[in-house]
C-alpha cells in the first residue's frame, strides 16, 4: 500500500511517510476492497482488464499514469456471477495474473472461442470433443448424486465453467473454494480475501425480492450477516449435517461439497437455461437425447437454483430464519435482486471498509451500465428491518446517471462523511465504457475469439486508468490515491492535501439531480485506432466538470430520497 500510494504522486503530500508513520496502528490505515459486477463473459473480461490495471505484476502497470499496486493493497475482492468467474479463476489458479490466464500455449486457461455448451476445442490444454465433454459432465454430476446429494442444473453449469476457468485435467473436479485458504500467499496475508455472493430463493419463489437474504462464500466460511440468518458455517464442511449450528454426535463430517465450479455456478445460475438449449450444438443425436433425459428429471422450477442440502442453517436462528425448518437451502444468481455489483459483503460494519472500487459491467442500457445496481443497494440500505447496521451513500436515479454522464467515467459517492447516516464507505464507481473497443457484448454471448477477448480486457484497463491518464484527466491516479486515503485522514485528524480537495471537487457527485428521460445511450470510443485520445487530457478543471463542484448537502439527500420513493 505504501509503494502504491507513493506512486500515485499526490502533490504536496508524502504518502509513503504517512503510511510509515501510522503502520503500527491498523485502525489508522486505509482499508479498501474491489467489487466486480456480474454480466457474463463481458464482466469477466472487462473486470479482468481493470484487475490487470490494479496489479503491480502487470507489465508497465507501475509506470506514471497507471494504477498497479492497488490490488496488492486491497483487503477484499468480491465477485458476483460473471465477476465470480474472474475472482474464482484468478484465486483458484494460484492468484495468477490476468496476462498469464489469457496467454496462449501450455498453461493457458481463458480460451473462450468455444462456449460452455461445446466444451474445450481440440488442441487446447483439455483435449475433448463435445461428446466426450458432455459425458464427463454427466459422470461427475452423477457421482455427486450417487453419493446421496441433490443435484440441479447448477451442478452441470459449474462443471462446464471449470473447464474454461480452472487449469487442470477435466477442469479440476477436485478443486474446492476452501482450498484457497491453503495457498501460502493467502496464509501470509499477501493477497486479498476473495468473496463470492449468491441470493437465497425461498422454496417455490420465482422472483427474487430486494430484501432476499444475501450469502457470502469466503475460503473460510459460508453464511450471511443478514438478520434472517446471521451466522456462518465452515466452508470446507458444507454437506455435513449441521443442526442448530452443531454436528450431531453420530454424524460424519463431509468435505469436497464446496467444489469450486459449483460455487462459481451458484453465483451465476442465471445461465442455467443455456444447458437446455442444445439445438445447433454438435453433439451426436443419441447423446443429445440422453442429456435431455437427464435434464428433464429436474423440475422447471429448479432450473436456476443451486441446492445446498443438507441445509447448514437447519435449526439455526429459528425465531428469525424462515429457512431453519427446511432440509435444503436453495440459492440463485447473486444479481437477481438487481444488486449486480457485490457491494453487500463490503459494507458490513465488521469489515470496516473505507473505500470500495465498484467495477460495473451491468447490461442496463444497450449492454452498458446506468447505475441500477448502486441504486438497488442504496434502497436496500434504507430498509431498517434488513440493514443490520450497514450504511450506504446516497445515490441518484438512473436517469441522472445517464444525463450527467456518471456512467461514462469514474465518480465518487459518499465523499462528505458528515452527511452520511452511518459508517458508509466511499464508492469509487468504475463503469464499463468504450475506450478502444465497444465492450458491450451481450451478457449471454457464450463465445468470444481471442482477438476480441484481448480488446475487451484492454478496454477494461483503459477504463480503470482513463487510458493511463491521457483521457479526461492527467491527475486521475492522484485522485485514486486521495480516495483510498480519505477515511484514514478523518481517523488520524490529518489535514486533507489541497490536491485531494481538488480531486474531490472533480469526482465527488454533488447531489445534482436530472431525472428527465435521457436520449438513447450511444457512447463513442474515447481513443483513436492508434490508441491516442480523441480529446487529449489536461489537468481536469472544476469549471469544465460535468459533475459540478461542491460537496452535496442534506437538502440534496432529501430530494434523492423523495425521487427514489416516487420512482
Amino acid at each position: 500500500m505504501r509503494d502504491f500510494l507513493g506512486r500515485m504522486n499526490i502533490a504536496g503530500f508524502d504518502a509513503r511517510k504517512y503510511i510509515t508513520d501510522h503502520a503500527d496502528n491498523i485502525n489508522s490505515l486505509p482499508n479498501y476492497g474491489i467489487a466486480i459486477s456480474g454480466g457474463g463473459w463481458r464482466s469477466l473480461m472487462t473486470g479482468a482488464g481493470m484487475l490487470a490495471a490494479f496489479d503491480s505484476r502487470t507489465v508497465n502497470s507501475t509506470q506514471p499514469g497507471h494504477l498497479g499496486g492497488l490490488l496488492q493493497g486491497a483487503t477484499y475482492v468480491s465477485g458476483l456471477s460473471g465477476g465470480s468467474w474472474l475472482v474464482g479463476s484468478v484465486f483458484l489458479n494460484n492468484f495468477s495474473t490476468v496476462p498469464a490466464l489469457q496467454a496462449a500455449g501450455p498453461g493457458s486457461v481463458w480460451q473462450f472461442g468455444n462456449s460452455v455448451l461445446k466444451g474445450p476445442s481440440n488442441g487446447g490444454i483439455q483435449i475433448l470433443d463435445t461428446a466426450e465433454y458432455f459425458k464427463h459432465l454427466e459422470d461427475m454430476v452423477s457421482g455427486k448424486s450417487a453419493a446421496g446429494f441433490n443435484t440441479t442444473l447448477t451442478d452441470y453449469w459449474g462443471r462446464g465453467l471449470s473447464y474454461q476457468l480452472i487449469l487442470g485435467a477435466d477442469g479440476g473436479p477436485g478443486v474446492t473454494f476452501s482450498s484457497i485458504a491453503l495457498d501460502q500467499q493467502f496464509i501470509d496475508g499477501k493477497i486479498p480475501m476473495p468473496i463470492i455472493i449468491a441470493d437465497e430463493r425461498a422454496p417455490g419463489q420465482l422472483l427474487i425480492p430486494a430484501n432476499a437474504t444475501i450469502f457470502d462464500f469466503t475460503p473460510f466460511e459460508f453464511g450471511s450477516p443478514d438478520p434472517a440468518v446471521y451466522g456462518f458455517a465452515p466452508l470446507r464442511f458444507l454437506g455435513t449435517n449441521f443442526t442448530a449450528g452443531v454436528v450431531p454426535g453420530d454424524a460424519k463430517c463431509i468435505q469436497g461439497f464446496d467444489n469450486a465450479g459449483f460455487i462459481m455456478g451458484t453465483s451465476s445460475s442465471l445461465f442455467n437455461q443455456f444447458l437446455l438449449k442444445l439445438d445447433g450444438v454438435n453433439i451426436p443425436s443419441g447423446l443429445k437425447d440422453a442429456i435431455r433425459d437427464i435434464l428433464s428429471l429436474l423440475s422447471e422450477k429448479e432450473e436456476d437454483i443451486a441446492d445446498y442440502a443438507p441445509n447448514p442453517f437447519f435449526g439455526w436462528n429459528s425465531p428469525n430464519n424462515p429457512n431453519a425448518v427446511d432440509g435444503s437451502l436453495t440459492l440463485v444468481d447473486g444479481g437477481e435482486d438487481l444488486q449486480n455489483i457485490p457491494l453487500h459483503p463490503l459494507i458490513q460494519p465488521e469489515r470496516a471498509v473505507d473505500v470500495i472500487f465498484a467495477v460495473d459491467s451491468s447490461a442496463d442500457t444497450t449492454n452498458w451500465p446506468n447505475g441500477t445496481s448502486l441504486v438497488a443497494t442504496y434502497q436496500r440500505s434504507l430498509e431498517k428491518t434488513i440493514q443490520n447496521g450497514t450504511a450506504f451513500p446516497a445515490i441518484p436515479d438512473v436517469n441522472t446517471f445517464v444525463n450527467l454522464g456518471l456512467n461514462q467515467q469514474p465518480t465518487f459517492f459518499g465523499c462528505d462523511k458528515a452527511n452520511l447516516t452511518g459508517p458508509a464507505p466511499i464508492i469509487v464507481y468504475l463503469p464499463n465504457s468504450p475506450y478502444n473497443f465497444f465492450s458491450n457484448i451481450s451478457t449471454f454471448q457464450l463465445e468470444t475469439n481471442n482477438a476480441d477477448r484481448d480488446a475487451i480486457i484492454r478496454n477494461g484497463y483503459n477504463a480503470a486508468t482513463m487510458a493511463n491518464g491521457t483521457v479526461f484527466d492527467t491527475q486521475w491516479p492522484s485522485c485514486v490515491g486521495c480516495a483510498v486515503l480519505s477515511r484514514s485522514f478523518d481517523r488520524t485528524n490529518t489535514k486533507v492535501p489541497d490536491a485531494c480537495k481538488q480531486c474531490f471537487q472533480r469526482y465527488c457527485w454533488n447531489g445534482t439531480i436530472d431525472s428527465r428521460t435521457p436520449s438513447p445511450y450511444l457512447p463513442q470510443l474515447a481513443l483513436k485506432a492508434d490508441g491516442s485520445p480523441k480529446t487529449p487530457a489536461a489537468k481536469r478543471s472544476p469549471a469544465a466538470d460535468i459533475l459540478r463542484p461542491s460537496v452535496w448537502n442534506l437538502a440534496a439527500i432529501v430530494a434523492i430520497a423523495i425521487a427514489t420513493t416516487l420512482n
